[in-house]
């Protein structure tokens, strides 16, 4: 499968999950975003992603929104108020770069690009009302940095075209995240596997951009495949905002983490074979032919004188029709498990 590399990490089946935390929406000054830039570090995320647009080129005057998140809203009114300027993209952007941590963004226009351009942003996150939107999907393959790619409201057939339209602008560094459009989503809506259906055909990397509330999906994609996790992230579900409420505050991020880590190390290499800690657990809790009276030297072995129980370092279980009719070789004690050289 292609693996995506974002600075030294790299993104694909062979590496651990890439966390995003996405903090767009959930501020508007400088200090509100430092601090989730701050919680998202001492969480262990992999990267702050935030929303780059203006309400004049992402909405017109009469769409409306009408989500249990918002209730019933005007569009551009909702975006004017939370678009955020140049200047306060720098502040987060130079804050990152001290900080150490990954910081892109989801343009929503071609003059947002252009913006985030100018700060060199490492990736392009393509929103969901974006994915099927193909002549700007091609200008921003054009630029040659990875895109991740959210597949909200799309059809497999959309996907295709999307996709195709990526690759054919000689962009290969691309990663599908399954989304569902829906704030919040539930759990019946989710349809995880789709990501697998997606990774199988197109061999590129696949994840998962979550709506719902809670933690449970996201670990759930991880288990599954995910090589990306995006989950919306506050300090505070409570504040004013549309998407506090469907966010992971610090300690449900802290969790869907640690826990992906911790399956991350379950996984294994998919061999079946006794884990290094069985190879001691393996001789004593197996089971093998046990003497169940003392056999002497010379005496032929009856079907009443053995059992199969534990430890296992004895004869085993399959052996047993066979040591029927054996003779011991020497005295057997009882209840002791029977050895090759014995009979």
């Amino acid at each position: 499968m292609h693996t995506v590399k974002i600075g030294e990490t790299y993104i694909g089946d062979s590496h651990p999950s890439y966390i995003i935390a996405e903090i767009g929406g959930n501020f508007l000054t400088f200090e509100d975003a430092k601090r989730l830039i701050d919680l998202s570090l001492n969480v262990g995320a992999n990267a702050v992603k935030l929303q780059t647009y203006r309400a004049e080129t992402i909405s017109s005057k009469s769409a409306v929104y009408d989500m249990p998140n918002t209730g019933h809203a005007n569009q551009f009114e909702l975006f004017k108020k939370y678009e955020i300027d140049f200047g306060l993209h720098k502040e987060i952007w130079d804050y990152c770069r001290e900080k150490n941590i990954i910081v892109f963004s989801t343009p929503s226009h071609m003059s947002d690009v252009e913006l985030l351009e100018k700060l060199d942003c490492p990736i392009y996150k393509i929103g969901s009302d974006d994915a099927y939107n193909i002549p700007f999907l091609e200008e921003v393959a054009l630029i040659g940095k990875p895109i991740f790619l959210s597949t909200g409201m799309c059809t497999m057939n959309e996907v295709r075209e999307s996709v195709s339209a990526i690759l054919g602008k000689g962009n290969s560094d691309l990663v599908i995240l399954h989304c569902v459009t829906n704030y919040p989503t539930i759990p019946e809506h989710v349809n995880l596997k789709s990501m697998l259906i997606m990774k199988k055909e197109f061999g590129l990397p696949v994840g998962y951009s979550d709506h719902t509330i809670g933690t449970a999906c996201c670990i759930g994609a991880a288990a599954i495949g995910a090589n990306v996790i995006e989950k919306h992230f506050t300090y505070d579900k409570d504040a004013e905002g549309p998407d506090h409420m469907l966010s992971a505050d610090p300690e449900e991020m802290r969790q869907i983490i640690d826990n992906i880590r911790v399956i991350e190390k379950a996984m294994g290499d998919g061999i079946k074979r006794p884990s290094e800690g069985e190879k001691i657990t393996r001789i004593n809790n197996r089971k093998s032919i046990v003497s169940t009276q003392n056999i002497p030297k010379g005496t032929v072995i009856t079907k009443n004188m053995i059992a199969i129980k534990r430890p296992g370092f004895g004869i085993q279980p399959k052996f047993f029709a066979e040591i029927v009719g054996r003779m011991a070789k020497d005295t057997i004690k009882a209840e002791e498990p029977i050895l090759w050289d014995q009979v």
